[in-house]
């Protein structure tokens, strides 16, 4: 039997690859589950087979139209583990081999400055293709090995919540052993790494929750001293009375009228670092509180590459171990965005692949 021209197959032009990814094409809308093209890693990247994902409150940010320079369609994540799956061309000595297991560092372009990010900083999820998919190709340095000690979840867990927690506790704060550091609002992923690392490091770790259960929670984490419900009124006199005094350093993310009271808590001398403000603007800093304690009030978010790789050598060293909330499947993302707005969780939230 001959062949008709239909029946011919076409090797010069193969059908492209398609791979199942999240993507939103709306502000305000619901994720979606979409087939789309595979990427192709080009010259100095790898393809990496994503085995897990792990939300943060930026891609709620996103969703809900609350950033800067957003394009859509994109796929969301700035949080991914997975395996090499190819290299692309003149990828660099060292790369981690094909079948290699790996995280992705999610902060890109650091530049030249260790004190500041560049111009052309950015996080993996926007404007560039996110980790919500089964493929993503990446440039080879931002690649390093899992911690052996962690499985997939874990994994994808530890990126961006431990690289902004690590440069906010070490780098700006430059938390000793032996002081005293309270944590505020603990229960999201930044606040319980920055308390895991700081008692990996021999600090005292103190910690606050506006949820009592929350607060139970992380109380019984290796290593915590104590904690209190901020809603407690003059919780700062309380809990400085229970650590036996005021405290080294103070790592927040909500900023707000709140603010005023963690100077109360500051030790003379101590350091006050934030990277977030859920809360808002802080409405009144009283000027002598700062000056006659000697404070230093230091901002802080995400972290450069030598901020990751000092992250992940001191999460193998101790075995440190990122709490996960709940899983979700891939096809589930919306509902675990509603998961991470809403508040409720303790840890993080993570997308199974």
């Amino acid at each position: 039997m001959i062949k008709t021209e239909h029946q011919i197959p076409d090797t010069e032009h193969p059908k492209p690859k398609t791979m199942q990814a999240i993507q939103l094409d709306a502000i305000n809308q619901p994720v979606v589950l979409r087939n789309i093209p595979q990427p192709m890693p080009a010259a100095g990247e790898v393809l990496v087979r994503l085995h897990a994902a792990a939300l943060n409150h930026r891609d709620v940010f996103i969703q809900r139209g609350q950033y800067a320079g957003i394009r859509l369609p994109c796929i969301l994540g700035s949080d991914g583990a997975g395996t090499v799956a190819a290299h692309g061309a003149a990828v660099p000595a060292g790369t981690p081999a094909v079948g290699a297991a790996v995280v992705i560092n999610p902060g890109w372009d650091w530049g030249d400055n260790p004190r500041a990010q560049g111009r052309d900083f950015r996080v993996l999820g926007m404007p560039d293709p996110g980790t919500f998919a089964e493929y993503i190709a990446v440039p080879a340095h931002y690649l390093r090995p899992r911690p052996a000690h962690l499985g997939w979840a874990e994994a994808a867990a530890l990126p961006l919540a431990g690289l902004t927690a690590y440069r906010a506790a070490f780098v700006r704060a430059q938390a000793q052993a032996g002081e005293r550091v309270l944590v505020t609002g603990v229960g999201g992923g930044v606040a319980l790494l920055a308390a895991q690392l700081c008692t990996a490091q021999g600090c005292a770790v103190w910690v606050t929750s506006g949820d009592d259960a929350k607060l139970a929670r992380a109380r019984a984490l290796p290593g915590i001293r104590g904690g209190i419900n901020y809603k407690t009124e003059k919780w700062e006199k309380t809990l400085v009375q229970q650590a036996g005094g005021p405290f080294d350093v103070i790592i927040d993310s909500a900023g707000g009228a709140a603010f005023e009271a963690l100077l109360d808590a500051a030790a003379p001398g101590g350091r006050i670092v934030f990277y977030g403000g859920t809360l808002g603007v802080i409405p009144e800093l009283p000027p002598a509180k700062v000056f006659w304690k000697q404070l230093s009030i230091l901002g802080s978010t995400m972290g450069s590459e030598a901020d990751f790789d000092a992250l992940l050598a001191l999460v193998a060293a101790h075995k440190i171990t990122p709490i996960v909330d709940e899983i979700f499947p891939l096809a589930a993302a919306e509902a675990g965005l509603r998961r991470l707005e809403s508040g409720g969780q303790f840890g993080k939230v993570v997308l199974e692949i």
